[in-house]
């Protein structure tokens, strides 16, 4: 991650509402498919805004990450079962030991998401899950993606493809955030028409247009946990081992 990126998240995993929003529905689904008690473990932990989030749900947190100023930033929150790991290599813990594995938004960044999702199966408990979600539509992978360091934008047949090479079961899969895809072609549009260096930061927004676009995240949640969605700039998914 670009140290700048890893600062904008500190400032804004709290209130803005991409991050909220991502976080709210990543709660819902492990209350459903996987609540605690049990250890949770996070691949790419960023600012650690989401592990004091899924402690505070009951579960006991582990978190890696390959930035030591992202795992230093989490012990210095409290979160102590923090270490630098590559996700690429097997990670630190016994077999059959988590109840829940979250990875959000990272497979996109790996060169071997195969891989890293065995060894999150290898770690979780039987009957245990894992929380993804990744950008949706190849098509629209752009300079926001190449900013980021993406290797890929998934296609849900993709992710489920990934998934069960690894031994996953899938037990849920849909779009999110569809409410924001217009806007996301129309700019996609305008990089390819007037191509620039960008530098991977978050549009801001008012605090009014916060509200809004929280409300509508609100409203999409109720209806995408019970429904299927067609579209949607991204995709969630539970896996179950």
């Amino acid at each position: 991650m670009d140290p700048s990126h890893f600062d904008e998240l500190v400032c804004l995993e709290d209130s803005y509402w991409w991050h909220v929003a991502k976080r709210d529905l990543v709660v819902s689904l492990l209350e459903k498919h996987c609540p605690p008690p049990g250890r949770l473990v996070e691949g790419g932990i960023g600012s650690a805004r989401n592990l004091i989030e899924f402690r505070e749900l009951g579960f006991d947190v582990t978190g890696y990450d390959v930035m030591p100023e992202s795992v230093d930033h989490a012990r210095a929150r409290g979160l102590n079962n923090c270490r630098v790991h590559d996700l690429s290599r097997p990670w630190p813990l016994p077999a059959d030991s988590a109840r829940a594995v979250v990875l959000l938004d990272v497979l996109e960044h790996l060169a071997d998401p195969v891989t890293v999702l065995k060894h999150v199966h290898a770690i979780l408990e039987r009957g245990g899950c894992a929380i993804v979600t990744v950008p949706a539509y190849p098509w629209l992978f752009g300079d926001w993606d190449r900013s980021l360091g993406h290797y890929r934008r998934y296609t849900s047949r993709a992710l489920r493809a990934d998934a069960r090479k690894a031994g996953f079961n899938v037990e849920w899969i849909n779009h999110w955030n569809a409410f924001t895809l217009p806007a996301a072609i129309a700019i996609r549009g305008v990089e390819r028409l007037l191509p620039r260096e960008r530098k991977p930061e978050f549009p801001r927004v008012r605090p009014a247009v916060n509200r809004m676009l929280l409300s509508a995240a609100r409203a999409e949640r109720q209806f995408l946990t019970r429904f299927r969605i067609p579209a949607g700039l991204s995709l969630a998914g539970v896996l179950k081992k």
